[in-house]
């Protein structure tokens, strides 16, 4: 019997899961070079602000910091923002460019999983309204007193 674990997630970007309604997911890889991958590992990822963005076709995640890794010595060039290629089917890529092209649809990175591969889940998302955001809070609080007991 073999077992098998789940991928260690290693960042999340929980205010895009607040800020957009996810319509869907998908996974893809990612364009890392050698410290950058030791750096995800040990969790120096930074998701607040990223998207992915096409350009030539082929999916960029734009905005995503990867810490500079400590063992590596001292990299002068190394941009921690820089963009980085995406590996997605050509089927993915002309799905989700399409749907991204609709009018207030974006995709944006919700999670970094470090296994054998470092992935990226991606969510197609639509904005929400500062009011949505209310209602959604109000609704959460409404939840949390019925649970407590507490009259309104």
């Amino acid at each position: 019997m073999i077992l098998v674990m789940p991928p260690k997630i290693v960042a999340q970007n929980r205010r895009a899961r607040f800020d957009y309604e996810i319509t869907s997911t998908v996974e893809a890889g990612i364009v890392l070079t050698g410290q950058e991958v030791k750096s995800c590992r040990l969790g120096q990822v930074n998701l607040a602000g990223a998207y992915v963005s096409f350009l030539g076709g082929k999916p960029v995640l734009k905005q995503a910091k990867i810490s500079q890794y400590k063992s590596a010595g001292n990299l002068k060039d190394y941009d921690p923002g820089h963009d980085r290629l995406l590996l997605l089917s050509k089927k993915e890529c002309e799905r989700i460019n399409a749907m991204q092209a609709e009018k207030g649809v974006t995709v944006v990175p919700l999670e970094v999983s470090a296994d054998r591969f470092i992935k990226v889940l991606l969510g197609i998302a639509k904005g929400r309204k500062r009011i949505d955001k209310r209602e959604r809070i109000k609704s959460r609080e409404m939840d949390r007193r019925m649970k407590q007991g507490r009259d309104l």
